[in-house]
Order: structure tokens, then sequence, then C-alpha cells
């Protein structure tokens, strides 16, 4: 997969309308609908457009994609066409039994839902909504009872730090087949003082590739990606393969793909438009939904144009072009570093991840780029 030519996943916010108020919210929702937002028949046209791009992965999100009207006709639209659809709505009210089943029906791969701590105290200050909490377990019981695939996603930050290995627990109990982290983006209602320090994101990564260890459920990343790093470090240990004889080049080969967990997902380090797109609700189109950087909007070109073209896409997917540490770092390629927090912490979004420990072996053995 060529990922200057078509993304490994698209993520849609259909709406912007949520009834809860998240305290890190990268889009700051809103109540209601926004009127500019993608009409139906833009919607089906937008399928179209992504589905002609080697039908990536589409995931429909928010605000909470509930609050979207035609949302079940949109997906039946796009499995139809043989695309994986998943969603992400938000555990509230609208989130019934009967929906869920509608969605099983239509042929969701998976459905998924944030669950940000292991008690009520903790999640329901994070998603800013009392009750929050036990509504989300009870909408998870009930897709166990459907035996639809189920993802959480836990945002980690400040706030539940303290609190991983309950939580890698309750996944277990929950039942889910992938338990996917977010490392807190300090963007749209996140704030800089809730993130964890470079070292702590670390010890995160290393405990997180011990617990994958023996999960009965998935892990993956996203604003995270020197967690790819640190596992194939701990990888190449455990199977001893000798660093100095790879070569990190734009294509991962087959044996070092073998080595990396989760690489057989994604054969190269995906990373803001770098595999990844974002589509807003009013159709703009950027890297990430946590890097606000629009290359363009739908309605006036073709998705495929600007993922392709936009110069901020194509100096995404240039690593040897990112600078300081990250644009020499002989993980560039499959890491590069989380675009988005260097965005929001350092105001460009090719400098270096800044919530990194590592020191490239260039600096190490003082050697110039």
């Amino acid at each position: 997969m060529d990922f200057n030519i078509n993304p490994f996943i698209v993520i849609w916010e259909v709406t912007r309308a949520c009834q809860l108020k998240c305290i890190h919210c990268r889009a700051d929702a809103q109540n209601k609908p926004d009127p500019m937002e993608l009409s139906p028949e833009e919607g089906l046209k937008l399928i179209d457009q992504i589905h002609e791009m080697g039908n990536p992965m589409l995931v429909f999100t928010g605000g909470d994609c509930m609050m979207r009207e035609d949302l079940f006709e949109l997906a039946e639209y796009a499995v139809k066409k043989g695309m994986r659809v998943s969603m992400t709505p938000s555990a509230t009210e609208n989130v019934t039994k009967e929906k869920m089943l509608r969605a099983k029906e239509v042929g969701l791969s998976r459905w998924a839902f944030s669950l940000d701590g292991p008690t009520p105290e903790i999640h329901d200050h994070f998603r800013g909504t009392p009750g929050s909490f036990h509504l989300t377990i009870e909408k998870v019981k009930y897709l166990n009872e459907l035996k639809m695939p189920l993802q959480l996603n836990t945002v980690i930050s400040r706030y539940n730090y303290d609190h991983l290995e309950q939580m890698a627990e309750l996944m277990k109990e929950l039942k889910v087949v992938m338990w996917y982290i977010f490392l807190l983006v300090p963007t749209g209602r996140g704030q800089l003082d809730a993130c964890l320090t470079p070292a702590e994101h670390e010890k995160v990564f290393r405990w997180l590739y011990e617990v994958s260890k023996t999960a009965p459920y998935d892990i993956k990343t996203t604003a995270a990606q020197h967690y790819r790093r640190v596992v194939f470090q701990q990888k190449a240990k455990e199977h001893r393969v000798n660093k100095d004889e790879i070569r990190y080049e734009d294509t991962l080969t087959k044996d070092m793909a073998s080595v990396v967990d989760g690489l057989k997902r994604a054969p190269k380090g995906v990373n803001d438009g770098n595999g990844f797109v974002f589509i807003s609700h009013t159709g703009d189109v950027m890297p990430s939904g946590l890097l606000p950087l629009v290359g363009g909007n739908v309605r006036e070109k073709p998705l495929a144009e600007i993922y392709r073209h936009s110069p901020i896409f194509k100096n995404l997917r240039s690593p040897d072009q990112y600078k300081g540490k990250c644009g020499v770092c002989e993980f560039r390629y499959v890491c590069g570093g989380s675009r988005s927090r260097t965005y929001a912490v350092t105001g460009d979004y090719m400098e270096s991840e800044p919530f990194c420990v590592y020191i490239p072996e260039v600096f190490r053995k003082g050697k110039n780029r």
C-alpha cells in the first residue's frame, strides 16, 4: 500500500453534535448539529470517493455520530460497496439496543465506545457528564449480548495515569477485541498540563507492550507513534534481531514487519496525513482530527486530489524532512512522532515530537545529518 496515493484509514466526523461535555474534546462539540454539515447526498458522494481510494477502512465519528439522522443509511451504503465500516458513538441514551441491533444487521465490522477510567468518578469527570460511566457499561453489555465486536477507546492523561492496571483488567471483563489507546493531545479542550511527561509516556509504552503479550485483546495506539518504536526495540531484543543490520526504508521488509507487533494491520507507520485522513462535518480534509490544518474541502475538490497533492499532506509523508531529532531518527519511518502533538505544542507540524525521550543513533554517535 502506497500511502502517497491512498490512505489506510479514513475518519469521517459525520456531525459535531454531542450531548457530552468532555474536558479533552478536540472538536469542542456542541448540542445541536451544524446546519453546514455535509448533506445526505454529499455524504453518499463522499463514500464513493473514499471507496475509490483503495477501499480503506472507514470510521464514522463525531461529536456523537448517533446524532446524525441518516447514519445507518450511510453505513449500509458503504457496507454494500464492500467497505469495512465502524463507528464511535458517545454512550448516551441515544444508543439503544434497537440501534445496536440495526448496526449489526447493517454489517458494521466494529463498534467503539470511549471509557477513560475504571470508576464513575474518573470517567464521569473526564467526560463532563454524571452517569456516563454506568451508561457506557450498560451499552457494552448490550453489545456483548449481540456478540458485536467491541473496541474501547481510552485517552491516557494525568486524570487516569495511576489507574491503568485497573483499566487493563476492566478491558478483559468487558470482552473487548481492541483497546485503542490515545495519548492526550493538547488541542480543542485538551490542556497541556493534563499531558503526561515524556518519561511517563515511555513508561506507559513499555507497560502496554508487556500487557499486549498476554491480553485477550489487541492494543493499538493513536497520537502515540513512538509506541511502535518501543515495540520494535523490545521485540528486537527478544528475537535477537541485529538492529544495525536493518535499513529503515520507505517500505518495511517482511522480516521487520513480522517483528513489530501490529504492523500486519498497516505495512508502514501510519501517521497524520500519512495513511490517515480526517474529514470534518463540513467537508474540510485534515491530516487528523487532532491536527487542525486544512488541506482542502470535498465540496470544492475530490478527496483523492486533496490527500495526494495538498502541500500539508505531502510534507507529512516526508519523514526525512522532519526537523530536529525526528528527521534523523532511525525509527522515523515506523514512528515519526505525533505530528498532532508536535503542532499543538510547538506550532510547527514538522518539528520534533516533544514528548519522546529517545535519542537517535546519529546524535549518540555524534554524527552529522
